[in-house]
């Protein structure tokens, strides 16, 4: 894992290329090596019935920090693309920031394999989630 993109041209990249990120407000607060972490400020357009965080804001939680992970490791190719995830609800999630934060357990030539959690900001994670991304050739 020797390229590694600043957590600011990581989230450039997100934020040009998918305009939902810019919408909401996705911050890559920390790359490193094999993880990054990314942050969705509240709102309350993120929350379902019970005034918790809704599904498939906690999935765009998870696919952007594997999106974020991945692009700070393999450089400037944002035609990286979601192959699978599965991830598994452990608890609500209250409504404030979204932090998720993802480990690169393998990163191939062709395929990397990550593990993310994801939850509200300073509670125990909401979701845990493995997932893998089909890397362009290099």
């Amino acid at each position: 894992m020797d390229k590694l993109l600043s957590a600011e041209r990581v989230e450039a990249i997100i934020r040009a290329g998918l305009p939902e990120a810019e919408a909401m407000q996705v911050r890559v607060e920390a790359v490193g090596d094999g993880r990054a972490t990314i942050r969705i400020p509240f709102s309350p357009r993120m929350l379902r019935p019970g005034e918790r965080v809704s599904g498939p804001t906690l999935f765009a939680a998870i696919d952007t920090a594997m999106y974020a992970a991945v692009l700070a490791h393999i450089g400037d190719q944002p035609m990286a693309v979601t192959s699978d995830i599965n991830l598994h609800f452990l608890r609500a999630c209250a409504p404030h920031d979204i932090v998720a934060d993802a480990h690169i357990l393998k990163l191939g030539k062709r395929l990397a394999v990550l593990s993310v959690t994801v939850g509200a900001a300073g509670d125990p994670p909401s979701v845990h989630a493995t997932g893998s991304y089909s890397l362009p050739p290099a």
